[in-house]
């Protein structure tokens, strides 16, 4: 095989490879989309009262890292929260620039009530897959998720 039909038929292989990926990671989003649909949150939404839930209050930059979102798009996210009654924004008692969010009771008891139905919707998706599959997935995706920033 010459030098330029190994590069074609990687080429190839990495394309159907992302194919294959994003198509998995729709799926997942959209099984995961449903299993809130009573609740009225968007992922995002659901992804940052999960996080308060579990890791308690925090500031507005530690919640993106979290939920992998932007900046701008976190606070649209809280201050939606926030109109809904489930999040709250308060000034950091040591350093006023930073805002911390919190959930607020009403946030807690919505999560109290939807997380495990949205984990059991997870765990279904998920079946398809025996564990030690599972566990290779799960390595796989953190090897291309740890792999440099690339800038366009």
């Amino acid at each position: 095989m010459t030098r330029i039909q190994s590069r074609r038929t990687q080429q190839r292989l990495a394309l159907s490879t992302y194919v294959k990926l994003m198509r998995a990671a729709n799926s997942a989003r959209s099984y995961a989309s449903r299993s809130l649909s009573g609740a009225n949150l968007t992922l995002t939404q659901f992804a940052v009262l999960e996080a308060l839930y579990h890791l308690g209050p925090m500031s507005l930059s530690d919640v993106a890292r979290k939920v992998l979102t932007t900046g701008g798009n976190l606070t649209m996210v809280v201050g939606n929260l926030e109109k809904l009654g489930l999040a709250r924004r308060q000034s950091c008692p040591e350093d006023k620039r930073v805002l911390i969010v919190t959930l607020t009771a009403k946030g807690k008891t919505l999560l109290r009530d939807i997380f495990p139905r949205h984990a059991a919707a997870i765990v279904e998706f998920l079946s398809v897959l025996g564990p030690e599959e599972q566990e290779r997935l799960g390595d796989l995706c953190r090897k291309l998720g740890k792999q440099p920033k690339f800038s366009v």
